[in-house]
């Protein structure tokens, strides 16, 4: 966060995070006790003494202070990514003229997002509505602060909608007609006349580029993944790989092989280009006789939520992709492997690139519904923000629909949601509120049926 703050803006204004706030007080209280008369001796209150409320202020040419806002997680416990900002103060003397109270409000926003926060509000006195429209904000509903008129106000955090925008939305018009009746949006696709689940993935050129054992590593990971959503059991795996030299494509190989060790899967062949840029993909064989649909579920299903909280983020990769099985042992990634076709769910889907939101969101739209996620109950390791965690690629992480018991494993299971009529994807914060996270048509392939 701390390339948010300090923040210049021109050259006569700063914006920072107050390792000490005590001016900042001082302002306040000459605002809401002396000036406004909102409250009675003092305004300072418990969010003050939560460490975890940070101060933004904005000093002037000279270091004198000319305003500040206050911001953090709403309420006590664990941030679940809803924070709320308020106190926002400007010396009279400087009020308008330089655009230092909008300055806060956007310095405060973006904050906010940047520590993974997926909703947040803030009180306003009504006379203040029309600056914060002006900025973005949406009015939510009237309330009373100190005995005067407010309004909640609601700053709209767009981070998983974007996701699923850049990496799903195109998918309908590209591929569309592709799929065969009945499994539009699986992981995997049931070979006709067998009881074979294929399934393919390729790997970011970039992140092969830098990273090439790793991205041997995911690419049998995805599969194998892949192929768990369906309960299918791995048969075989074929990869093609580009790279610039041998050693080069020693590396992916690497990777690759040790993954495939892990998972107890042969290597059935493949092919390999050297003088070429970075690539990388891999298909997967897998067997069942019944294999579990992506859009099997139905509104009022329970949706849960099974994901292997060990490991952390992977080097480089920070909040974007937690690495929770490179440290597992193969009885262990088998012991995952099995958790979808031992439970049987209605439907199911792994975690991908789009996230816990935005893999939901494909699960509901293939299941013809809508959904709801729970935010304060979905696992999450310590080390993740909200916002990371709901849309960063988590390793192992699989979404069921409907009535199955998840068996006992290295992983977490959590009723955290459920399917609704409708469509999209909201979510549920603890005092009820729902906020939308995913429009409706997270793919535009519509309905597996």
């Amino acid at each position: 966060m701390s390339e948010l703050v300090p923040a210049l803006l021109g050259s006569r204004l700063l914006i920072e995070r107050a390792d000490d706030p005590s001016a900042y007080f001082a302002l306040r209280r000459r605002v809401f006790v002396q000036e406004q008369g909102l409250f009675a001796g003092t305004d300072l209150d418990d969010r003050d003494d939560d460490p975890r409320t940070v101060v933004l202020q904005a000093r002037g040419p000279h270091g004198e202070l000319l305003g500040g806002v206050r911001l953090g997680p709403a309420g006590p416990g664990a941030d679940i990514g809803w924070w709320t900002g308020g106190r926002l103060a400007v010396d009279p003397s400087v009020r308008g003229a330089r655009g230092i109270g909008p300055a806060l409000i956007r310095a405060a926003c973006a904050y906010a997002e940047n520590a993974g926060a997926l909703r947040f509000d803030a009180t306003v006195q009504s006379r203040n509505e029309r600056m914060f429209r002006a900025l973005g904000w949406s009015p939510v509903r009237a309330v009373a602060v100190a005995g005067q008129p407010h309004v909640l106000m609601r700053w709209p955090i767009g981070r998983i909608a974007r996701l699923v925008a850049a990496t799903k939305q195109p998918l309908g018009e590209l591929v569309a007609g592709m799929a065969p009746a009945g499994w539009v949006g699986d992981d995997g696709a049931p070979v006709p006349d067998s009881d074979l689940i294929a399934a393919c993935d390729a790997i970011l050129p970039s992140m092969v580029e830098r990273d090439p054992d790793w991205a041997g590593w995911c690419a049998v990971l995805v599969n194998m993944n892949d192929l768990a959503a369906m309960g299918a059991a791995p048969v075989g795996l074929l990869n093609a790989v580009g790279a610039r030299d041998a050693a080069f494509a020693a590396r992916i190989l690497g990777g690759l092989r040790r993954a495939a060790d892990a998972w107890g899967v042969p290597v059935l062949g493949g092919h390999t280009h050297l003088g070429v840029p970075a690539a990388l993909s891999a298909t997967a064989l897998g067997r069942t006789a019944t294999p579990v649909p992506g859009g099997g579920g139905r509104a009022g299903h329970p949706i849960r939520l099974t994901a292997d909280l060990g490991g952390g983020w992977r080097p480089g990769h920070h909040g974007r992709q937690w690495d929770s099985t490179s440290h597992r042992n193969p009885a262990e990634l088998r012991q995952l492997h099995g958790l979808v076709a031992a439970a049987r769910p209605d439907a199911a889907k792994d975690v991908s690139m789009a996230g816990i939101a935005g893999t939901l969101g494909m699960l509901a739209e293939a299941s013809g519904c809508g959904a709801i996620l729970d935010v304060a109950r979905v696992p999450r390791p310590a080390a993740a923000t909200v916002g990371d965690w709901l849309t960063c690629f988590p390793g192992f992480a699989m979404l069921t629909a409907g009535a199955a018991g998840i068996p006992a494993s290295p992983a977490v299971t959590a009723d955290c949601g459920e399917l609704t009529t409708g469509a999209g994807v909201q979510l549920r914060w603890p005092d009820g509120e729902l906020t939308e996270a995913v429009p409706a048509g997270v793919t535009e392939l519509g309905t597996a049926a």
